[in-house]
């Protein structure tokens, strides 16, 4: 199981927009994570003092992420991951940040090549589902490979 620091140390994301607590659970085809920073005051998605269900995207996409670095290889480089598209989302709630308790944030890697990645994902909490839907992932989209102009 990783915490907060060990994921912070393998995403982009830092500080307070570091969102994960910590794996539950991953293998190479899901990870499983859990969160409490939706009932923080200070959490960076809050918009006039309440988080919205569709920042579980967010959440979901940390997870993605995360996955992502765990399944990379340590000689490989990291790779940056663009969220493209969101499918088929379902808002189960309102808002989040007013459920006590840990968030449950899972991602399911569906298919994927070197350069693209589709996955399903949810969060829930309580064992009620708050958001699931589908995310598409370009990796290193834009970033140039040394030797090409």
């Amino acid at each position: 199981m990783l915490d907060h620091v060990a994921i912070a140390a393998r995403i982009p994301h830092q500080g307070s927009m570091c969102l994960l607590a910590a794996v539950v659970d991953w293998s190479p085809e899901a990870i499983s994570c859990r969160a409490v920073s939706h009932t923080d005051p200070a959490n960076p998605l809050r918009a006039e003092g309440r988080l919205g269900a569709a920042s579980g995207i967010e959440y979901a996409a940390q997870a993605m992420a995360l996955h992502g670095a765990l399944l990379a290889r340590v000689a490989d480089r990291p790779r940056q991951g663009y969220l493209t598209s969101v499918r088929g989302v379902t808002l189960h709630v309102a808002r989040l940040d007013d459920l006590p308790g840990e968030l449950e944030v899972q991602a399911e890697r569906l298919s994927g090549d070197a350069d693209h990645v589709l996955y399903r994902f949810s969060v829930g909490h309580a064992g009620d589902c708050l958001v699931e839907g589908r995310a598409a992932v370009i990796l290193d989209a834009g970033v140039p490979v040394e030797g090409q102009v």
